[in-house]
């Protein structure tokens, strides 16, 4: 028996397939915020729930390397370039050396981080170590419960890899719905059971880790690609995938890396500080990973069986894709930006644990990420287009360059904020936003000297129409929420309904002036530009 011939490239296809990961990443991302407000109403913005947002995030940065990001991008090339070259056999082959080289290499790197959690915490959070041993020490112990999750969410990503590039999107993207459902049953039902209630959540991040990898091993047997791992570093195969994954590690993940260097400084500032970047940071990745990331995810597969036969869709694939995030990115920027607080407010403020103080100062952050929303759709896109024509020294080098301005916006911006408002936590959250806003300027302008990209007809009425679009409905909101009661003295389904209808009358109000303009639903087809 044989896995599935390689299918035509059908452009009809990319829409409906970033439709079907959208539904299924929102699906996910929607459980992730159900979790957040669990995780508010629990845990709050207490000492306990920095401790374990530093424990989940470094784990996690790290999955999101692999499954969004560095093994995808260098992977998913060689394996489409594999399939479009070579037989199912050659296919099998590097799909079983991969996986054994991988398993080898995330097991061992999750043993030393066991073994070494103190350093590791002291190199993420040096603040818990000077200014709150408890914490510190609570951290080191869910660091080690939460790290071995990298390793079996990276062969979960490997797993997941594989199936995208069989075009079966739905199954990776909803694999996270998992992760979600365990520490929300985590926290719900277990917590309280524990002397240290926060405990519970380090447990089910690695209960879910091993969900996540099992629920996808039946899918990758029907396409009869099940691996057989085999470590041999000496492969072709494997030197070209750790060739190209090595510098895409870095390139495609300069936005995790800055939202990670936060987490440090965040934990030498106030108290409270990691808390309030996560739950904002939770938000803004609700909107990039519906589109942002669902997009990228798709295009991937396209572009590169593109690249490999020398397909003359490869650029339109790519404008198509960037006005598609650009699309949702514009009016959720303005949406953010101004319903930061009610948000906050409606979602997690419940109970003593997550005070109207910190719902102010999440808010604040909220405001300052949602600034770089559209610009960190775009690098997903962006990124994609490197890798897909297996260029993974381009986006490193750019990724340097903004990782050195981040670092340089933090000097500038964190310490006006600090002793000014007391919020040192914003300065850290907008300078990723204006790192981000480089980085993608930067990844557009070597795309088009390189040739790779020239942009279709339309672009300049398309952002107008955009711009007027999202201004008109941010008006209509501020206008609405200036009239509405205090969120703080609603009940919580009063907070819902308000947030509800605030929501549907911008979407109505943003899609009436898009349909003014001249834009129609048959614009979102990949063969269609707006003229």
């Amino acid at each position: 028996m044989s896995a599935p011939s390689n299918p035509p490239v059908k452009k009809s296809g990319l829409l409906r397939s970033s439709a079907l990961v959208g539904i299924a990443t929102m699906l996910s991302r929607v459980l992730g915020l159900v979790r957040d407000v669990v995780f508010a109403w629990f845990i709050g913005a207490s000492g306990g729930a920095d401790a374990f947002f530093v424990a989940f995030k470094v784990p996690n940065f790290l999955r999101r390397l692999f499954s969004e990001g560095a093994f995808a991008q260098a992977f998913v090339p060689v394996l489409s370039e594999y399939r479009q070259k070579g037989s199912i056999e050659a296919v099998r082959h590097l799909i079983d050396r991969i996986a054994g080289c991988l398993g080898m290499a995330v097991i061992s790197v999750s043993a030393l981080a066991v073994l070494g959690a103190p350093l590791l915490t002291f190199v993420f959070a040096p603040g818990f170590y000077m200014n709150a041993p408890e914490k510190f020490a609570l951290t080191a112990d869910m660091v080690r419960i939460t790290f071995p999750y990298l390793a079996l969410i990276s062969l979960a990503g490997f797993a997941g890899s594989i199936l995208n590039s069989y075009d079966r999107f739905a199954v990776p993207a909803l694999t996270p719905v998992t992760l979600n459902i365990v520490l929300i049953t985590a926290a719900v039902w277990i917590s309280p059971m524990l002397e240290t209630p926060v405990m519970a959540l380090a447990w089910g991040v690695l209960v879910a880790g091993v969900c996540q990898l099992v629920i996808q091993l039946p899918f990758l047997a029907r396409l009869h690609l099940l691996p057989r791992p085999k470590v041999a570093w000496s492969d072709p195969a494997v030197k070209k995938v750790l060739t190209l994954m090595a510098p895409a590690m870095f390139g495609v993940s300069v936005s995790q890396i800055n939202l990670l260097l936060d987490t440090v400084l965040a934990s030498l500032i106030s108290d409270g500080s990691v808390s309030w970047l996560y739950y904002s940071d939770r938000l803004i990745e609700l909107p990039l990973g519906v589109f942002g990331i669902a997009i990228a995810t798709v295009i991937l597969p396209a572009l590169s069986r593109q690249y490999s036969a020398a397909c003359e869709h490869y650029s339109h694939t790519l404008d198509w894709a960037l006005r598609t995030v650009l699309l949702i990115g514009f009016p959720a920027t303005v949406a953010l930006v101004v319903m930061a607080e009610p948000i906050i407010i409606t979602l997690f403020q419940h109970g003593e644990r997550f005070s109207a103080f910190d719902a102010r100062m999440s808010s604040y952050s909220l405001m300052a990420y949602a600034v770089g929303l559209s610009a960190f759709m775009l690098i997903k896109v962006l990124a994609t287009g490197y890798f897909s024509r297996q260029d993974t020294k381009t986006p490193v080098k750019i990724g340097i360059k903004a990782m050195v301005a981040n670092m340089v916006f933090n000097m500038i911006l964190v310490m006006p904020f600090h002793f000014l408002v007391e919020a040192g936590h914003v300065g850290l959250a907008l300078a990723t936003s204006g790192s981000a806003f480089l980085n993608a300027g930067w990844l557009y302008t070597g795309l088009r000297r390189s040739g790779a990209f020239a942009p279709r007809d339309g672009w300049v009425r398309f952002l107008t129409l955009l711009a007027v679009a999202s201004g008109s409905m941010g008006a209509f909101l501020a206008a609405a929420i200036y009239v509405l009661p205090d969120f703080v003295s609603l009940e919580w389904w009063l907070r819902l309904i308000h947030i509800g209808w605030l929501c549907v009358g911008g979407m109505l109000i943003y899609g009436a002036v898009l349909f003014m303009g001249g834009w129609r639903l048959k614009h979102l087809r990949p063969d269609f530009v707006v003229n």
